[in-house]
């Protein structure tokens, strides 16, 4: 639509994990998909992807992680945004996993969880419908 922002997306590999293929895939689909995409690259600290979050007042917080350390790493973003006033950012999270640790990372604030396999249409999609249902409640 003629006017409307585009959706801004910073795509962020938390931690140690040096495995970005997938990010990477991620990040040139949601650019495909005419969203305006930031990349941070590999082992981004906490407090190092909150910064990014906000100086680049990003719509969404897309945390791309394999390394098992989901539980210690994705909490300090939350609270970042928080602590920043940047609460309302849409914070999605995707790679390895466990179905086990779901519902605590959903109830800290993450809103939704992509899995291995998952089509970058479905990702896609998603996030334009969560944006436009957030802006339209403005």
């Amino acid at each position: 639509m003629l006017g409307e922002a585009r959706i801004r997306v910073l795509v962020a590999k938390p931690g140690l994990d040096g495995h970005d293929r997938g990010a990477k895939v991620v990040a040139r689909a949601l650019r495909d998909a005419g969203m305006e995409v930031i990349y941070t690259g590999i082992r981004q600290s906490p407090e190092m992807i909150v910064r990014t979050a906000v100086q680049e007042d990003v719509d969404v917080v897309g945390l791309s992680i394999l390394s098992g350390a989901h539980l210690e790493l994705l909490p300090p973003v939350i609270e970042g945004l928080n602590s920043e006033g940047k609460g309302d950012v849409l914070v999605i999270a995707g790679g390895i996993i466990p179905d086990e640790d779901i519902p605590q990372l959903r109830q800290i604030g993450v809103k939704a969880i992509f899995g291995p396999g998952t089509k970058t249409g479905e990702l896609v999609t998603f996030i334009k419908d969560e944006i436009a249902a957030r802006r339209e409640s403005r």
